[in-house]
């Protein structure tokens, strides 16, 4: 199978049973440019790894330092298979691009499934609903212990604080998804620019995490724990089947 590239994945893809995240730290913008052009080489020159994966994404972080991989598969067995099968190609890729940029830090590797998703501006949307994200927001929840029931529930609270939000204008979609040990949520969030989101942030009043009850709900939801995050990234590169 060949392989298609383009910026950035599709998180409303049919046929995601589960996502991978993780984090590289590299260290400099100059390091993040050339890791993604090595991992663009060694993705391009080689057939597509496995069936079960739909697409493999790595996003820019904004703090000059980090890069995002995010990957859809079919399901978790297809995910183990690819593992453990020695014809995948995986060692070489790695190895080409730890020639190219060597230092690289992989920071673990977190799996989900995909929960719930929802536009972030349904007004906007119907107006234009070819809207290019231009920076993705990665929201990460961490819980005090495994409870995929709080997991989900805990998701259902900020939609419920969303639809009383007077939404920015800037923001295109949310898209939820619980970890399989039932600790984490993390929401990969669709934004037309990495200024909306933090202008949307610093906007007094209504909007995401305003202080009504509904947000104060999100916030004080039993179970949370330390340690979470919110980081903007901005399209590096996406692989998908071709």
């Amino acid at each position: 199978m060949s392989v298609q590239i383009s910026t950035l994945p599709e998180p409303r893809r049919d046929g995601v049973g589960v996502v991978l995240a993780s984090t590289w730290s590299v260290g400099t913008p100059e390091r993040q440019k050339a890791t993604v052009a090595a991992i663009t080489r060694a993705w391009e020159s080689r057939d597509w790894p496995h069936e079960g994966l739909l697409s493999y994404s790595v996003h820019i972080g904004t703090d000059g330092s980090t890069l995002l991989h995010y990957s859809q598969w079919r399901d978790l067995d297809a995910y183990e298979e690819f593992v453990a099968s020695a014809a995948n190609g995986r060692d070489g890729r790695n190895a080409e691009i730890d020639a190219a940029v060597p230092g690289i830090e992989r920071q673990g590797l977190a799996k989900y499934e995909p929960y719930r998703g929802r536009s972030l501006n349904e007004r906007a949307e119907r107006a234009d609903s070819a809207r290019v994200p231009g920076c993705i927001v990665i929201v990460d929840v961490r819980f005090t212990g495994p409870d995929p029931a709080r997991q989900r529930a805990w998701v259902d609270s900020v939609f419920a604080a969303l639809d009383g939000d007077e939404p920015h204008p800037g923001g295109i979609s949310a898209h939820f998804h619980t970890s399989l040990d039932g600790t984490r949520v993390l929401n990969y969030a669709e934004w037309e620019s990495e200024q909306a989101h933090v202008e949307a942030l610093a906007t007094p009043g209504e909007g995401v995490g305003a202080a009504t009850e509904a947000w104060r709900r999100v916030q004080r939801h039993p179970g949370l724990a330390e340690g979470g995050s919110v980081k903007r990234y901005l399209p590096g590169v996406s692989f998908s089947q071709g």
